[in-house]
């Protein structure tokens, strides 16, 4: 009998300390969990490299194909310019930076025209005819589609780290000689009469520069 208590106090003591060798095996569960939280990659903060957009320039062409007339003008994102019976907005102007292999130049444009609508005799009204990115480098990508004006995207003025201005001529404070344009210059006419309160532009709730022709 004393042999078979024995057996039974040695099998109780196996079968606790089994029980107790068995409950840490959680432990590296968690911790493994933790590590696996940690290394998860964060989200990009979308930042974008060069000029701030609001601080770019973008350089618009506008040409009256009816008498042949251009006019340049330099419109930040974010504003639009009035010239006659023609609104310009731009919202966003790119250039591809210095490092990258193809160089382009473009800016989101819209168009917004005062003209009769076709095929009728009703009253000039403002109608947006266009709305997009334009490229320098690749026009056809994007056509201004207009029996009288068209636009076309010329510049835009911004820059990468790297690219300031040089300290020669930040120091010198020496103006470059302007060149002489080469586009056809309009002649001069008397100021237009100011258009009556109903028939100004719409309103965009942006800055607007607005010039006559």
């Amino acid at each position: 009998m004393s042999r078979y208590f024995a057996a039974l106090s040695l099998s109780a003591a196996l079968i606790l300390t089994g029980c107790n060798s068995s409950e840490p095996q959680a432990e590296p569960k968690a911790k493994a969990k933790t590590t696996a939280s940690a290394d998860k990659p964060t989200a990009p903060s979308g930042e974008q490299p060069g000029t701030p957009m609001a601080q770019r320039v973008a350089v618009i062409g506008l040409l009256n194909k009816r008498n042949g007339q251009t006019r340049d003008f330099e419109v930040k994102p974010g504003e639009s310019v009035r010239f006659g019976k023609v609104v310009i907005r731009v919202r966003a102007c790119e250039k591809t930076a210095p490092w990258e292999t193809y160089q382009d130049q473009g800016a989101f444009v819209q168009m917004i025209v005062r003209q009769r609508p076709a095929g009728t005799n009703d009253a000039e009204r403002w109608a947006q005819i266009f709305s997009g990115w334009l490229f320098k480098e690749n026009p056809s990508a994007n056509i201004v589609q207009h029996p009288i004006y068209d636009v076309w995207v010329k510049e835009c003025r911004m820059s990468f780290p790297g690219e300031e201005a040089p300290v020669e001529d930040a120091e010198s404070g020496d103006e470059a000689p302007s060149k002489p344009s080469s586009a056809p210059q309009s002649p001069s006419a008397a100021p237009a009469a100011s258009a009556p309160a109903a028939e100004e532009a719409p309103d965009s709730g942006e800055g607007e520069a607005t010039e006559e022709n």
